[in-house]
């Protein structure tokens, strides 16, 4: 996410990400990987613009992750081979994905599909990797006030985050 709230910029761009993939913006971004058991994704998300498009970086945690995915979409009707589409609500596609998880984290995918799990009261837990940019438009994380209350979990190790602006 941009250091503004949008995690995409004007009409659903990524491509605002690239310079920060590899980087090591969190110590828990090469550890969420590995306990990530399935992706559930939005329909734009998933239809969207990958930053790696076209290297060996392409997909979901810079090509990193192969397990299963849910899409939850009510416009895509022909999704490729190995992702498993659901048309009708959220809460449909949160106990699709958990059951594919195995007991492992479901990660979400895409700024409405957080939203309406939020909303519906289905989110555990938020983590959020902040990349140091102020995008100004584009697709904020969360636009609509709902929801349930979140707070900060303190983690060892977390601290302070100080960006300088660039002149």
């Amino acid at each position: 996410m941009s250091l503004d709230g949008f995690i995409a910029g004007p009409d659903c761009d990524m491509g605002w990400l690239t310079p920060y993939l590899g980087e090591d913006l969190s110590p828990d971004a090469d550890t969420l990987v590995t306990e990530v058991g399935c992706l559930l994704v939005g329909g734009r998300t998933h239809r969207g613009d990958d930053p790696n498009a076209g290297t060996d970086s392409e997909g979901a945690f810079g090509g990193s992750y192969g397990g299963p995915a849910v899409v939850l979409s009510r416009t895509l009707v022909d999704p490729e081979p190995g992702v498993d589409l659901v048309t009708d609500d959220v809460r449909t596609a949160v106990e699709r994905a958990t059951e594919l998880a195995s007991g492992r984290y479901v990660n979400i995918l895409g700024a409405e599909a957080a939203r309406s799990c939020h909303e519906a009261g289905l989110l555990d837990e938020i983590l959020v990797f902040i990349a140091p940019v102020l995008l100004g438009d584009g697709t904020r994380l969360f636009e609509h006030p709902g929801g349930q209350e979140v707070r900060l979990e303190r983690k060892p190790g977390a601290a302070a985050h100080w960006y300088r602006v660039l002149r």
